[in-house]
């Protein structure tokens, strides 16, 4: 299936769900900058290989914002598809949340699947959607509508590496974590990346190649 006709795909389904136009960003449910195939919706939506990148589908057009790692990328991969390219860094280059509040409609509703969208960000689309007097849509991976033989998800197990291999026990870094949390005066520290927590705990999979 070539481009143009997955976005005819995704805004019938678009269409289905009452919904005017649709984000599909980059990430997992982690916020991951490098991520699995099973989430490689955006590449698989535009044919836009590059590791960041956030495309938006309205029922008329769509748009691919890249940063300036990968202007000229962006600009071979999506020739003929239809997709304009928005260079991120450039004075000309309208931003995203702009282009939202312009082409969004009146009382319009704004979709994405909200599993792949940090709070931050989601604050800031209701927000744009309220500005239209509109809503989101946050309970629909429409992707999964037009990507009929998607990856699954992995199942692999993950592994332990030992002392000699990472460098340092898990134990070393939890002792220096916890030194700079007393610097800080935090009694409590959250993290959610999952490089960060595989480098703390030693721990790998095969979820994602090279990483």
């Amino acid at each position: 299936m070539q481009v143009k006709q997955k976005l005819e795909v995704l805004r019938g389904a678009m269409k289905e769900h009452g919904i005017d136009m649709y984000i599909v960003p980059s990430a997992d449910f982690h916020q991951s900058e490098y991520v699995g195939e099973f989430f490689k919706s955006r590449a698989f939506m535009s044919g836009f290989t590059g590791s960041v990148g956030t495309l938006i589908v309205t029922l008329e057009e769509a748009g691919l914002w890249a940063d300036g790692r990968y202007h000229l990328q962006a600009e071979n991969e999506l020739k003929d598809s239809t997709i304009k390219v928005f260079k991120e860094g450039l004075a000309e280059t309208q931003l995203m949340n702009d282009f939202i509040a312009e082409k969004l409609p009146e009382g319009g509703v704004l979709g994405f699947d909200g599993r792949v969208v940090s709070a931050k960000e989601g604050e800031a689309y209701a927000k744009l959607a309220e500005s239209k007097n509109g809503k989101l849509n946050v309970d629909h991976d429409l992707i999964e509508v037009v990507w009929t033989d998607r990856p699954s998800l992995p199942t692999d197990k993950a592994f332990m590496l030992t002392d000699e291999l990472s460098g340092e026990s898990t134990k070393s870094k939890l002792a220096r974590v916890r030194e700079k949390m007393q610097e800080k005066n935090a009694d409590i520290n959250v993290i959610g990346t999952l490089d960060d927590i595989a480098w703390l705990y030693n721990i790998r999979g095969n979820d994602v190649a090279y990483n």
